[in-house]
């Protein structure tokens, strides 16, 4: 345990994927647990190895119980830009600190980790003989150590120009792994039922680490499609719901996604899915619903709606539409006909969205989405704004040479009321993105144009 007003420093190696999303994953985490992400934290952008100030230990625990964008955490016991610093700054680690690891009933052994350069067995011997002068009185056991230390050197991020020293040597004990395995255990392609847009597993457990969700939460996905974003937040214990205009995709019919797969099997939807993990006792429901018209009472229920929007691109953007709304020359339907669907503008389905989450948030509640943007003509005062929301993260994924999508993370920071509803009119946010209505036809012109280019140079 840590003294008394003493500052716990740990060392997070973080894995080098996703890069912008790694700050607000730890950061919502830190926030969940009872941590504080502040300013004075040394964040190394898109190194892999990032200095944190984290109150206790538990805590500490409890982060790598549930990010995936880091690997390893550590207590940092020293650290320098050079050999001499890294020893200099382990004799000056408060002795009384070191003690309960490394007294003569223990055992340990010393591993070494290098970030863009391989050393041979001879160098790492060295190192680790060099450390020789701290306190080690417990026994080497490579197999089932008790406690794991570890020298972590840094060689920058350029692979075609590694240095011959290392620009940081990290000392410390491991305290433990992240959650890495989730990605490859919950693959899509292992996955029972999916479909053309089923969201990756990596990004879905980011999703629900931005919402922070947590244990018996309610999280909804106004689009859930097959399911996977409530996939990630069952698994952290959240009880999950969600809706989808397409018929077929809530009941698992029609044609299936797969390769050499003709049709949908008897069993494949959403329910299954969770089945498959074992986490069926957190399906609510799935309902075949429109988004563009909720109909819910008026009231808080969810913890974090987590979802992924239409963007016109393998799933179209559709609503329900009515009598009035039917152009002229058609002839109207008879009054017991169900609606035709409509085309659904993204601008309208993104402040709808906001407006629902406004609306049906708990206070403290979170919103992500994914929004599809035109990377040219993208601004941030595109980014759809809500009175009851807050603005906490904003992190791009690149589709394309010329389009991305941006991860939205908001928070309810007050109550709704009726004037809210239409407060997006007056916003300076509504006019620019309703220039990404036509984001299909602009993702596709990109292709077409990048197709023509390709002929072109092949036949040069």
């Amino acid at each position: 345990m840590a003294l008394p007003g003493s500052v716990n420093r740990y060392l997070l190696l973080m894995a080098q994927e996703h890069l912008e999303f790694r700050l607000p994953e730890i950061k919502s985490l830190l926030s969940l647990f009872g941590g504080q992400f502040t300013n004075s934290q040394e964040t190394y952008g898109k190194s892999p190895f990032w200095i944190l100030s984290i109150p206790s230990e538990d805590i500490a625990r409890n982060l790598m119980k549930r990010t995936v964008c880091a690997k390893s955490i550590f207590e940092l016991w020293g650290h320098g830009k050079s050999p001499e610093e890294l020893y200099s700054s382990l004799k000056n680690y408060p002795v009384e600190k070191m003690v309960p690891f490394l007294h003569s009933d223990s055992t340990y052994k010393i591993k070494i980790h290098t970030f863009n350069k391989t050393l041979t067995q001879e160098e790492k011997v060295k190192r680790i003989d060099a450390l020789e002068f701290l306190p080690f009185e417990g026994k080497v056991n490579l197999k089932k150590p008790q406690h794991i230390f570890s020298i972590l050197e840094d060689y920058g991020l350029d692979p075609n120009c590694i240095p011959e020293n290392p620009h940081n040597i990290y000392f410390g004990r491991w305290i433990a792994d992240g959650q890495r395995e989730l990605i490859e255990s919950y693959s899509v392609k292992k996955r029972h039922f999916i479909g053309n847009t089923s969201m990756d597993a990596g990004l879905s457990f980011i999703m629900a680490n931005h919402g922070k969700v947590k244990e018996n939460d309610i999280v909804f996905d106004p689009f859930v499609g097959t399911g996977g974003l409530l996939i990630a937040s069952a698994h952290f214990g959240a009880y999950v719901y969600g809706t989808d205009i397409d018929y077929n995709t809530v009941h698992g019919l029609g044609k299936a996604s797969r390769k050499n797969q003709k049709w949908r099997g008897p069993d494949e939807n959403i329910r299954a899915n969770l089945r498959q993990y074992g986490l069926e006792k957190y399906y609510l429901d799935v309902l075949v619903s429109d988004a563009s018209k909720p109909s819910w009472r008026k009231g808080t229920y969810f913890d974090a709606v987590i979802t992924d929007p239409p963007y016109g691109i393998r799933e179209s953007t559709r609503r329900t539409g009515s009598q009035k709304e039917i152009p002229k020359g058609i002839e109207k339907c008879p009054e017991t006909h169900v609606p035709v669907s409509l085309s659904y503008h993204l601008s309208d389905m993104f402040f709808d969205l906001l407006n629902f989450a406004a609306e049906t948030l708990v206070l403290g509640g979170r919103l992500v989405y994914w929004l599809p943007v035109y990377t040219p003509e993208y601004t941030e005062e595109m980014v759809p704004w809500h009175p009851c929301l807050k603005l906490i993260s904003n992190c791009e994924q690149k589709l394309s040479g010329r389009t991305s999508r941006r991860l939205i993370t908001m928070e309810k920071v007050k109550g709704f009321e009726n004037r809210d509803q239409y407060s997006h009119l007056l916003s300076d946010h509504f006019l620019p993105y309703q220039g990404h209505n036509s984001f299909r036809e602009k993702y596709f012109s990109g292709v077409t144009k990048r197709i023509a280019k390709e002929e072109k140079s092949s036949q040069e």
